[in-house]
């Protein structure tokens, strides 16, 4: 498995992570371009600020599931196609 593919094993898994974590325990240099990446492949990778009990500012990624206001926005922005059916289901009731 890649090391790219172990860290999107351990989001899956429920986990959160941090920049310094993503290069500590997987080895990837670069934390943003391995988030950057792993959103190119179709994951929804949130970011969200935090601040630790020493007070320093991070940012904690999660995996989660895109809204449907989320979906119909990146298809309009021509991010993805996704099939009818998809586009259907997603943004049912969002523009009425």
């Amino acid at each position: 498995m890649t090391k790219l593919g172990k860290l999107e094993a351990f989001l899956n898994s429920g986990s959160t992570v941090t920049a310094r974590q993503i290069t500590g325990m997987f080895g990837l240099a670069n934390p943003t371009a391995a988030i950057s990446q792993l959103r190119k492949n179709g994951v929804c990778v949130y970011a969200n600020e935090s601040t630790l009990r020493n007070g320093e500012r991070v940012t904690k990624y999660r995996i989660g599931k895109p809204s449907r206001a989320m979906v119909a926005t990146a298809t309009a922005a021509g991010f993805f196609k996704p099939s009818r059916a998809t586009v259907a289901t997603t943004t049912a009731g969002f523009f009425a």
